[in-house]
């Protein structure tokens, strides 16, 4: 006994149409009519091969493409119809064979997706556990952060400084290349290790529990808006750990169309690589909503994208056809610690191998280009580094800045040195903006006490940490008496920005906040758009995203600093 499929009205229609043809052209001799139309109409490429030697074929060809371009424009997706139905049926068979002693009318996976998946609270319950997500990592992160920072920027730096003396190089090039170079390097790199830990700590759970797939099917409805396939902010959901492999995801798209607005829209996605920009900034300037304002920046990165996406949609890439999105969605299960450790690790380790030798190269090419004076008349590694040829070059660039707040030098370095890559901004930022002589010039105190402070730094970070956790819903534990231990850079960063804007240092970093969102993530990124899309749109998205992230970067300072005046 076989069971016809009934594949809907308008299918249905366009079956038995195509049927007629292919009865016309003779073909049917070969196949089932009925067979033979729905596989066409599924566009069965290897189907179409083998009809081609039968008298008429082309005929049958042609009706078929002005079927499918009708069903098209009335929007239905053939293939995906089809599978749909094919899949309603084997799914009703499979119920009317299959018992349980323990069945029930739906699985706990059908009623947590009733909620998370609806139409009106998917996006609100996803963009809550972004929030959740951020507050995690800039809260209880941020305490590991300061212990990284002040851990390089003090006893190890102090300790390294003695030994250099104890050789008889204290004060001489070779000081300067390993406390400032070698030693800034690599606190700059593993600076970010507490933050990317926790962010992939908190992505891994999401994506072994099964909501990340849902996140993506919420979001469905969203990239429609733009002219794109759900399948589209698969992409840009691994753009929020990473620029590159966001890149090369959107091979998975099914037409060049797509691939090519996606890409130029995958850049707008927070990587992790910015994180730490957002978070030292916020610890900063927004003490006690420092998640509020990184969570603000991840959202306002998906509002450009849509935007612009709705944009270019209209004009430069209007949509050809629209698919919707076929995906499976996976069952609800806990999941382990061996999982996220080996998922979060494995991040962690090709941030370290590949992220981490661009962060070091640049941080001595800063250091280099620091070390040489150009007034002053100071000698090599013994200069000012308001002298120094990298201030020089910063100078030039910084005028463009003064409209958005930061047109200082410092932070000017800091965002050129960010093409290279978003990693090394707050590396380029500590050794721009310095440490004040007189610490540089503390006592240090022996081997084993400045170890012991690295270590019981640790615990006081710990201990802070665990703190912060009651914080992500609200319970503070961790006292409103405490004192502010602003580290030299955060001191450094605090003053420049104040001055820089006439006292609206807020308002600056806030500016600064979203041209980091906004401009190029990384020259990684910007070979990998020319190796998918080619040079003109490679060099359309590095001069749109620079001319977009100044712009907007100038109207929130001077909005922002007007309305407050």
């Amino acid at each position: 006994m076989t069971t016809q499929i009934d594949y809907g009205h308008d299918i249905e229609n366009a079956v038995a149409e195509l049927q007629k043809s292919i009865r016309t052209s003779g073909a049917s001799t070969a196949y089932p009519e009925r067979w033979l139309a729905v596989a066409l109409l599924d566009r069965d490429r290897g189907l179409e091969a083998r009809l081609a030697p039968h008298p008429g074929s082309d005929d049958v060809i042609e009706t078929r493409d002005r079927l499918v371009a009708g069903l098209e424009q009335s929007g239905i997706d053939v293939t995906t119809a089809i599978a749909g139905h094919r899949f309603d049926r084997a799914h009703a068979l499979a119920g009317a064979v299959s018992h349980s002693a323990h069945e029930t009318p739906t699985s706990v996976t059908d009623r947590i997706d009733a909620i998370v998946t609806n139409k009106w609270l998917g996006i609100p319950i996803f963009l809550f556990l972004m929030w959740v997500v951020f507050k995690i990592t800039t809260d209880v992160a941020g305490a590991f952060l300061d212990w990284v920072d002040g851990s390089f920027s003090g006893p190890i730096s102090t300790l390294v400084g003695s030994l250099i003396g104890a050789l008889g190089l204290g004060g001489t090039w070779v000081e300067s290349l390993l406390i400032d170079g070698v030693i800034a390097g690599v606190g700059a790199i593993l600076v970010f290790v507490p933050v990317l830990f926790s962010l992939y700590v908190a992505l891994a759970f999401l994506e072994d529990t099964g909501y990340m797939a849902r996140a993506a099917f919420v979001m469905d409805r969203a990239m429609r808006g733009i002219g794109l396939q759900g399948k589209s902010f698969l992409p840009m959901m691994v753009g929020f750990g990473c620029t590159v492999p966001a890149v090369y995801a959107t091979r998975t798209l099914d037409n060049q169309r797509d691939r090519i607005l996606t890409t130029l829209l995958v850049p707008f996605m927070s990587c992790g690589a910015r994180l730490p920009v957002y978070v030292l900034l916020g610890t900063i300037f927004f003490p006690d909503h420092a998640g509020l304002a990184v969570f603000g920046m991840y959202l306002l990165g998906i509002i450009v994208a849509l935007v612009l996406g709705s944009i270019l949609r209209k004009t430069l890439l209007p949509v050809t056809q629209h698919a919707p999105t076929i995906m499976e969605l996976p069952p609800y299960r806990m999941p382990t610690f061996s999982s996220i450790w080996f998922s979060t690790w494995t991040r962690i380790r090709a941030f370290l191998r590949e992220a981490g030798s661009i962060i070091f190269i640049t941080m001595m090419a800063v250091w280099l280009l620091m070390a040489i004076p150009v007034s002053g008349g100071d000698a090599f590694a013994d200069t000012d580094v308001d002298d120094s040829a990298f201030a020089a070059v910063s100078g030039v660039i910084a005028p463009v800045f003064e409209p958005a707040g930061f047109g200082s030098w410092e932070a000017t370095g800091s965002l050129m040195s960010g093409f290279v890559a978003k990693e090394v901004v707050i590396g380029t930022m500590a050794q721009a903006y310095g440490v004040d002589e007189a610490e540089q010039d503390e006592v240090p105190g022996s081997v084993l006490s400045e170890l012991s402070g690295v270590v019981t730094g640790f615990g006081t970070a710990t201990v802070d940490a665990v703190k912060a956790i009651p914080g992500v819903v609200g319970i503070n534990l961790s006292g409103a008496d405490e004192e502010d231990e602003s580290t030299s850079l955060q001191q450094s960063i605090e003053a420049s920005f104040e001055e820089s804007s006439g006292g609206h240092g807020a308002w600056a970093a806030l500016a600064f906040m979203v041209f980091v969102l906004l401009y190029t993530p990384c020259m990684a990124a910007v070979g990998a758009i020319r190796g998918e899309i080619g040079s003109r749109w490679m060099w359309a998205s590095i001069i749109g995203q620079t001319l977009l992230a100044w712009v907007m970067a100038v109207a929130v300072f001077q909005i922002g600093s007007r309305a407050i005046s």
